[in-house]
């Protein structure tokens, strides 16, 4: 399994954006993410510099992919 530290909010909705999610809106320091796909759940993920690990991962399984599938889109990879 693939490391999942330091990585910024903004790295993973950019991530998260590559597999079809799309900014719905913003509460607080949270950015709320929604996918037109049927049966994708909304995510919610914390604008901070950095994600702790446990929380990345639970946003990376609830949208179905594996880390490693994750890590690939932050490194420029365009889809899964």
């Amino acid at each position: 399994m693939g490391r999942l530290a330091n990585i910024s909010g903004r790295k993973a909705i950019k991530a998260f954006s590559k597999v079809g999610y799309r900014l719905d809106h913003q509460e607080g320091s949270h950015i709320i993410l929604y996918c037109d796909k049927v049966g994708y759940p909304i995510l919610s993920i914390p604008d901070h510099k950095e994600l702790a690990p446990g929380l990345l991962r639970a946003q990376i399984k609830r949208a179905g992919l594996s880390v490693e599938e994750f890590l690939k889109l932050l490194k420029g990879g365009n889809e899964v």
